[in-house]
């Protein structure tokens, strides 16, 4: 792996960071959106990551193509835990039955998921700027 790649990974990253990011703020807008129905409900959406690989893991002097690697977003899957159902009769938004239903939103968690997201993407410019530094120091070998 050249230095050059340590930006593609880390730019992966950081566009991975950044979608988990918007999909954690979109969850949190949403906390409190009430619904008369089941199927109306908001519920919280969360991504997948995978890692990306390259067809080809090692250098092929023949095609001229060298291995990349980074994550990517596979799927952004909503939440599979039940809705809450509150028994609202007074509610503009009551169904017949005089429940509301709000989503499936742990705002304690998109907290922590937002903390964790945004260290990351932290973590991956630090990277960025650790590897310019090293091909700065590369460049300034010759010049001693």
């Amino acid at each position: 792996m050249n230095l050059m790649q340590v930006f593609d990974i880390a730019g992966s990253g950081m566009s991975a960071q950044s979608l988990r990011l918007n999909t954690t703020a979109s969850n949190m807008a949403n906390a409190n959106s009430a619904s008369s129905s089941v199927e109306q409900t908001y519920r919280a959406r969360h991504p997948v990551f995978a890692q990306q690989l390259s067809e080809a893991m090692a250098f092929e002097p023949s095609v001229g193509k060298q291995a990349s690697a980074g994550v990517r977003v596979a799927a952004i899957v909503e939440d599979s835990r039940p809705l809450e159902a509150r028994y609202e009769p007074g509610n503009p938004m009551a169904n017949d039955e005089g429940y509301v239903y709000y989503p499936n939103v742990n705002v304690v968690e998109e907290m922590s998921n937002m903390i964790e997201a945004s260290r990351a993407f932290e973590m991956n410019v630090n990277i960025m700027q650790s590897a310019r530094t090293m091909m700065q120091q590369v460049m300034t070998l010759g010049q001693g």
